[in-house]
């Protein structure tokens, strides 16, 4: 294989097994990476870049903590997976774990984050069959447009991605569509008595990171509790540090009544997701009625354990509030003409770009990692800053230094 990899450069190499061996559902940003510590990965040739994704957010703690790279190396050695049919010394440990750093009764263990969607509607279906009393197969559930939640058939019904939706049908029903940040049409829309959940990311971050306003959240939780609705908080990507916050919710002090976490519950490690919810609500589900093989395995126990306590032990959220703070302030102060709108919170923040060309967000990604920052636009002119949370105030500047450099290739 050496032989083959030295008549091309290495990234070509790889990206040409992906092109004819791997399905065409990514489009990614053509750099082949192979090593990650901290705020940088590298490539295969060897460069180092600063990387402004974190894995969608999975990566919240840095990558390859050594804390977590010992928690997950210790347990591999001793036990991984007894599936579900068997307890664990583990399980138990990190459920207690988890629900009182979050204040719940009881967590469902999942893998991906949409996985842990799934398992928050089918709670929140079951709840308002068994408890609410809405006649079977009539829950509605409400979301929002621009939202993202995952990718499955259920989740793409209610999806306002064409991409995402488009010739994958049918679609499945019960889900009412609002628009995000609109307490008006939330309330209109709580007078169906046969609402059951309202499901809502505290900020979306795949359609632009769009903020709502400040005590949008705090009334919506309320008109869902004076309606008997459950408040569903999908805090997969806006949770665990991210916006400054353990969770977005926090800021204006919701608590929901189910809530969704994933991407950063392992550090980007494996895939590990959780459920939250009281008794009430977690207490519909009998043995039989839910569950995954790899759901609450040893390992993800273990290491999910160390990676919440990683994020309190070095004071992650408020890295993340006053690095955020910092990145917003240094790229207004670039007054570009290519920035249209800047916004965010914590270490979740979004770039608006405004250019004739409609390719002109794209293209200056590409020159980003020419330049040794890796990001990647959403929806086609926003582009997402969200570096790992352990990131310093001399690296925020050199970031916006790269990104400072790299606009410069829009005045072509």
């Amino acid at each position: 294989m050496s032989s083959t990899i030295t008549s091309v450069s290495s990234a070509q190499y790889y990206l040409q097994l992906e092109e004819q061996y791997g399905a065409h559902n990514y489009h990614p940003i053509p750099v082949v990476l192979n090593r990650g510590k901290g705020v940088h990965v590298w490539d295969v040739d060897g460069k180092q870049y600063y990387d402004f994704l974190s894995g969608y957010s999975a990566v919240n703690q840095g990558h390859c903590h050594p804390r977590l790279l010992t928690a997950l190396t210790e347990q591999a050695q001793e036990l991984t997976l007894t599936s579900r049919a068997f307890h664990s010394n583990l399980l138990g440990e990190y459920a207690k774990y988890i629900c009182t750093l979050f204040g719940y009764d009881k967590v469902l263990p999942m893998n991906t984050g949409v996985e842990a969607v799934e398992t928050g509607i089918k709670l929140c279906r079951r709840w308002a069959y068994r408890v609410k009393g809405i006649s079977e197969n009539n829950a509605q559930i409400i979301v929002c447009n621009g939202n993202f939640h995952g990718r499955t058939s259920t989740v793409i019904s209610f999806s306002s991605d064409p991409s995402s939706k488009n010739d994958f049908g049918p679609y499945m029903p019960g889900f009412i569509s609002i628009p995000f940040n609109d307490l008006n049409a939330l309330a209109k829309a709580l007078e169906n008595k046969n609402v059951a959940g309202f499901l809502v990311e505290p900020i979306q971050g795949e359609a632009g990171v769009l903020v709502p306003d400040d005590g949008y959240l705090a009334k919506a939780k309320q008109l869902c509790t004076d309606a008997n609705v459950l408040f569903i908080a999908d805090e997969i990507q806006t949770g665990l540090a991210r916006t400054g916050k353990m969770l977005a919710c926090d800021h204006e002090q919701v608590h929901p009544d189910i809530l969704l976490l994933g991407k950063a519950l392992s550090g980007g490690l494996l895939p590990v997701s959780a459920v939250l919810a009281d008794d009430e609500i977690m207490l519909t589900i009998q043995p039989g009625d839910h569950g995954s093989t790899y759901g609450g395995n040893p390992l993800a126990c273990k290491v999910a354990m160390e990676a919440l306590q990683v994020l309190l032990d070095e004071g992650m959220a408020a890295n993340a509030a006053e690095m955020g703070t910092l990145l917003r302030q240094e790229l207004a102060a670039l007054h570009s003409p290519f920035i249209s709108l800047i916004r965010g919170k914590g270490l979740l923040n979004a770039i608006v770009i405004k250019h004739s060309d409609p390719d002109a967000a794209w293209n200056l990604c590409l020159e980003l990692k020419e330049n040794g920052l890796l990001a990647k636009p959403t929806h086609g002119d926003k582009i997402r800053f969200a570096p790992p949370l352990l990131i310093n105030a001399t690296q925020i500047k050199e970031c916006v230094a790269i990104i400072a450099k790299s606009l410069e290739i829009l005045k072509g």
